[in-house]
């Protein structure tokens, strides 16, 4: 058995079908997460920056569910991951 063989049995890696499932379970869970987020800073304060922010990242979970149904999953994760930081940024910096 070579050491390609040996390094691919042991790995069990996800097919495309389940990691695009996990890409929309992900932003799935991060749009709801951020819905609560929307409502509870508008419960303490309303300004159209907070609406932004968090609308902005509503937007891009819902891009990243549709980039993932349609086989773009690494795109999407990355997407994901920046918009993600950029909204915590906004969030700490601008609106604190």
């Amino acid at each position: 058995m070579s050491t390609s063989d040996q390094m691919g049995a042991g790995r069990a890696g996800l097919t495309p079908r389940q990691a695009r499932r996990i890409r929309i379970a992900a932003a799935s869970v991060l749009m709801a997460a951020a819905a609560v987020v929307l409502a509870v800073r508008l419960a303490s304060r309303s300004s159209v920056l907070v609406v932004g922010v968090y609308g902005l990242l509503l937007v891009l979970c819902g891009l990243v569910i549709e980039l993932s149904r349609r086989g773009r999953t690494r795109l999407g994760s990355y997407l994901l991951a920046v918009g993600l930081v950029a909204a915590l940024v906004m969030d700490w910096v601008v609106l604190a």
